[in-house]
């Protein structure tokens, strides 16, 4: 019998409830400044929460596709059990990019990719060395086991200037654990080609690991890009992260991996929590199968992103380009933070800001009523200025 997410969003509200679970959620964590003492935000009821458009997480907001919520309440039978059949998760996700079981390590969401690998490669206070702006998750694990990164500025264009990684992961060799390259970039979107990540690889200390993160790789069109897995089969120090959060739709699940060689696999594997839900396993093992479903929300995506970039730019604002399920919009002049503010008055949830692109937002791609209030609401809070183009970046 067909399931409907209001059955399987009611399961887990049920069982939420029979275990205590408040239905209360805290749809602003990611917008507060970190730091202790910080007064926490008044938490926002269900209902508050669905009335919301959500364009701050870069998530999936059509949800998971019929297939996969199917094959996840067909696993609420294991939910009593510790050793369940798990949907062979790890051997379908080996398969489907043509490696070996030993290769891949499961994780809850790609960020325990990104929080084991500095665990297991930043001891004695070896540094990462990366980007800013990009995903930050990365340096403030660095932080927290009291080691550090060493992070370049962009180019002018918003592009990772690769020269000056591989100048820096030379000059500072002794001193690093790992190079973090996110790919595409998050939060600018932009791409670093195949022809790149090759000039990187063969340019940096040959045993010198590299954790590429590719949580938005399947909403990239440009034929430059391509996916670093092969370089794990070629038997460099390569890490992939991949996760289920995007275009899969699983954020809430949290399932991801990473793909390396077996013995990065066996180095990493003894920090890993193994604390992934039997729901989450079939899910993912039914949205790697569910290929047309991911098409649709890819084709979708981009659509909107291209429409709500033309409509800003046609009221004045500079997009840059994305190859993603999100953009960045230069606000004019006007730091984003207060910025931020306005759209939750009109109830329309951005991106935190990402220092030091500050004069920036970042916009995830959500449905096309999302992106019309968004839109209108974005013309509310800006005046309208000449047209621009994004052309040349």
């Amino acid at each position: 019998m067909p399931v409907s997410r209001r059955d399987f969003v009611g399961g887990i509200a049920a069982a939420l409830g029979y275990l205590g679970v408040a239905s209360e959620v805290d749809v602003f964590a990611q917008n507060r400044p970190a730091g202790q003492g910080a007064a926490p935000r008044p938490r926002s009821t269900m209902d508050e929460y669905d009335s919301l458009a959500k364009l701050a997480s870069n998530e999936n907001n059509y949800g998971p596709p019929e297939s996969v919520m199917k094959a996840m309440n067909n696993a609420w039978k294991y939910s009593n059990r510790y050793g369940y059949p798990d949907g062979n998760i790890v051997q379908e996700i080996a398969k489907h990019h043509g490696v070996k079981p030993e290769n891949i390590l499961l994780t809850a969401g790609s960020g325990e990719v990104l929080d084991v690998v500095g665990t297991a490669f930043l001891p004695a206070g070896k540094k990462v060395l990366g980007v800013e702006p990009s995903y930050g998750s990365v340096y403030q694990h660095a932080t927290s086991i009291k080691s550090t990164a060493i992070k370049l500025p962009l180019g002018k264009d918003y592009r990772q200037d690769i020269p000056a990684l591989i100048k820096a992961a030379n000059s500072h060799a002794s001193e690093l654990g790992f190079v973090y390259l996110c790919n595409p970039n998050n939060p600018t979107g932009i791409i670093v080609t195949k022809q790149e990540v090759k000039q990187l690889l063969d340019g940096i200390p040959k045993d010198m690991p590299v954790l590429i993160d590719e949580a938005y790789h399947h909403f990239v069109d440009d034929p430059n890009y391509a996916t670093s897995v092969p370089y794990v089969l070629e038997g460099r120090p390569v890490i992939i992260a991949r996760t289920f959060s995007k275009i899969a739709a699983l954020a809430g699940m949290r399932l991801g991996y990473a793909v390396a060689s077996t013995e990065l696999v066996q180095r990493m594997r003894p920090f890993s929590m193994g604390s992934i839900n039997a729901l989450v396993k079939h899910g993912g093992a039914a949205s790697l199968k569910d290929t047309a479903s991911q098409a649709e929300v890819k084709k979708r995506t981009i659509d909107l992103r291209k429409k709500t970039a033309a409509e800003l730019e046609a009221h004045g604002y500079r997009t840059i380009p994305s190859e993603t399920n999100f953009f960045m919009v230069h606000l004019g002049g006007r730091q984003v933070q207060p910025v931020i503010e306005e759209f939750r008055e009109k109830k329309v949830l951005v991106g935190r800001p990402f220092p030091p692109m500050t004069d920036h937002m970042r916009v995830s791609v959500g449905t096309a009523d999302e992106m019309a209030r968004f839109v209108t609401a974005f013309k509310e809070i800006f005046p309208a200025k000449g047209k621009v183009s994004t052309a040349g970046l």
